[in-house]
Order: C-alpha cells, then sequence, then structure tokens
C-alpha cells in the first residue's frame, strides 16, 4: 500500500507563513478530512508516463524506493530511498516562495549490524525539489532518483550523508503492476482509498557506502508510487506494510490497517513471475506479528507469519536488523527482511503507530 509518514499536518509545520494545521486525525494526520482536494474513486484509468509526475490536485503522493541488496560476500544489506509531495491547500499552486507545495525526503542503509537515516525538507517552486518528466528526474538537493528518458525503464537512484552513501543502477525486467482494484487501493471499510501502482522487478546494482566502508552490491528493488487526499480513517492508529520477492520470481505486497478499535484492514496483490496480479482480501491471506523486540522504548514486532492458502504459502519474515528505528521528525520502523518456511526470498517491512 505504501502510506508514508510524509504528512500534510508534519510538513505544515515547516511553513510558519501558512495557518495552522486542524487537529491530527488517524496516524500523523492522513485521517484528516481533505474535501477541498481531488477525490480518489474507482475506475481512473492511468497514464504512462505522465502518472509518473506530480498529481498536483491530490495532497499527498510519493515516489519510494527499496532495495535487498548483497556485495560478493554474500552480506545483506538494505535501502531505502523517498520523496514525498504535500500540498498545503488546494489552491492553484504559486511561485517563487508562495508556492503552497511542500517536499520531503528520506533515505537510510541497514546492514546487519547498522542502520542510518536522514531527511531532507524543500518549498516547492524554488527549484530545491521537484518532479519532471522530460526526462524523469526526482529530486531533493543532492538526492535523486532520475532516468535518461520519460519511462522508470532505467533509473538511477543517488543519495548520501554523514554515514551512509549508495549510487545505484536501477532496470525493469517486466512491466508495471497495478495495485488494488486496477489501481484503486482501498483501506478502510468506508471507503479511504490511494490511487497505487509499483514497479516490483527492478533489478539494482551498484555501490553502497556505509560506516566509511564501499560495498558492491546488487539484488532485487521495488518501487512504489501513491498518491491520495485522505488515505486513512480518523480512527486508524499505523500500518504494517510488506514488499517480497520470491525465489520463485513471484512478488508479494501485503498491508494491515490497524484501527483503534476492532479488526484490522487486511488486503494485498499477489504477482506472479510474469506480472499478473490477483487482489487479496483479508479472508485469503493470514499475517500475524510473532516475536517483538524492544526498539526505540518500544515494543516492535520483527518476526511474523505470513500465509496464503490459495498460493501454497507459509513463510515467517525475520528483519535483517532488527533495530531499523527511522529516528526521524515523524518516526517509525522500516527494514530489509528475510523470508523463511516453504518459500525462500527477502523483502522489506514498514511499521507505524507504535
Amino acid at each position: 500500500m505504501k502510506i508514508k509518514v510524509a504528512s500534510l499536518l508534519l510538513l505544515m509545520l515547516l511553513a510558519g507563513c501558512d495557518k495552522p494545521p486542524p487537529p491530527e486525525k488517524g496516524f500523523a494526520g492522513l485521517g484528516t478530512s481533505a474535501t477541498a482536494f481531488t477525490e480518489v474513486v474507482p475506475g481512473r484509468v492511468f497514464s504512462f508516463p505522465a502518472d509518473h509526475g506530480p498529481h498536483p490536485g491530490f495532497r499527498i503522493e510519493w515516489w519510494y524506493v527499496t532495495a535487498n541488496l548483497k556485495d560478493a560476500e554474500g552480506r545483506e544489506f538494505g535501502v531505502q530511498w523517498t520523496l514525498f509531495r504535500s500540498a498545503l491547500n488546494a489552491n492553484p499552486q504559486q511561485p517563487g516562495w508562495a508556492n503552497q507545495t511542500l517536499w520531503l525526503g528520506h533515505a537510510a542503509v541497514t546492514s546487519a549490524t547498522a542502520h542510518h537515516a536522514a531527511e531532507r525538507y524543500a518549498r516547492g517552486g524554488v527549484g530545491q525539489a521537484g518532479v519532471e518528466l522530460a526526462p524523469f528526474n526526482a529530486w531533493i538537493d543532492d538526492w535523486r532518483f532520475a532516468g535518461p528518458s520519460s519511462s522508470l525503464d532505467e533509473v538511477q537512484l543517488t543519495a548520501r550523508d554523514k554515514a551512509f552513501a549508495y549510487q545505484l543502477n536501477l532496470r525493469a525486467t517486466r512491466p508495471l503492476v497495478l495495485q488494488g482494484e486496477q489501481g484503486f487501493s482501498q483501506k478502510s471499510e468506508q471507503g479511504q482509498a490511494s490511487y497505487y501502482y509499483s514497479q516490483p522487478f527492478f533489478q539494482a546494482s551498484g555501490s553502497l557506502e556505509i560506516d566509511g566502508q564501499t560495498h558492491q552490491v546488487s539484488g532485487p528493488a521495488w518501487l512504489d508510487r501513491e498518491w491520495s487526499s485522505q488515505p486513512l480513517t480518523a480512527s486508524q492508529t499505523g500500518w504494517d506494510w510488506f514488499s517480497l520477492h520470491l525465489d520463485g520470481g513471484e512478488q508479494v505486497m501485503l498491508y494491515r490497517m490497524r484501527q483503534q478499535d476492532g479488526a484490522p484492514y487486511v488486503t494485498g496483490t499477489w504477482i506472479d513471475a510474469q506480472g499478473h496480479t490477483q487482489l487479496l482480501h483479508g479472508a485469503d491471506l493470514s499475517l500475524t506479528p510473532l516475536d517483538t523486540v524492544d526498539v526505540a522504548g518500544r515494543k516492535m514486532p520483527v518476526r511474523w507469519s505470513i500465509k496464503i492458502p490459495s498460493k501454497g504459502l507459509d513463510i515467517t519474515t525475520m528483519a535483517l536488523n532488527s533495530q531499523a528505528w527511522m529516528g526521524l521528525r515523524i518516526p517509525y520502523w522500516e527494514g530489509p527482511v528475510q523470508l523463511n518456511g516453504n518459500r525462500g526470498g527477502t523483502g522489506y517491512l514498514e511499521m507505524t503507530g507504535y
């Protein structure tokens, strides 16, 4: 699903010249009503490459990449790169510093023994951050996700901070995938939703630096593109999201939206090795937290049981590094996971609201 943590509320706090935000509803304010913005409704026809670019009628969207990598010695790493766009209001965008768009970048590198995360902020209208299509270029400061054309068939991913850096080449081996019902991704029984597509068939290669050591790495990567105006209900407290690369070439996306009261909303997508999709409902799968560990003063479930009986899938996921805590302005857990059970593979897990 990938409801990400670049909430409208957080970004409005960075803009002192704008009106104070309304009271926070749902996790990170993402359940706050947004009736002035464009509504997410079923039946939208996606258009590429146009949908790789921004959607200014909507309140929030993101370009989100994760990668599960190994070096020549088999050491495992995880990489995250994210650019969020958030609109302060639904009015036509103004030039320069009067622009009502705010941008947020997150980047991280994880190994079995270390996890480093960083963030960047920018105001729209001044060239510090943005997304362009001719050719495709998403950037904030010197962090970039960019390619030689308007497609996302081949792109480069770069970020650098004090304790890490990476420069990766990503190549798509299959077409893009629409999540949910042809890209309409429902988040609650009340109908909250986003438009959502992914590229789960990226293969990444390049260099990664962590704690002063550089590694040549390669492995699968996953892009999530999502936009919405109110993706949560006011009573949804957080989520648990998985992107999984199975050894047989299949890909799986799953999420569990936790409620203040009652059972969580669970759904996902099964993607076969050729890229064909099947929507998964809560009754089709079991997503159960197992072991917890202490992370940043809270209990986090870093081992999970995942069962999809119709696909014969019965696995457990275990964090490569249980302390993959994103200690940013709005904190959350995100890191690579290893798969065990009747299928092997790798993936990523994000947990918010704990």
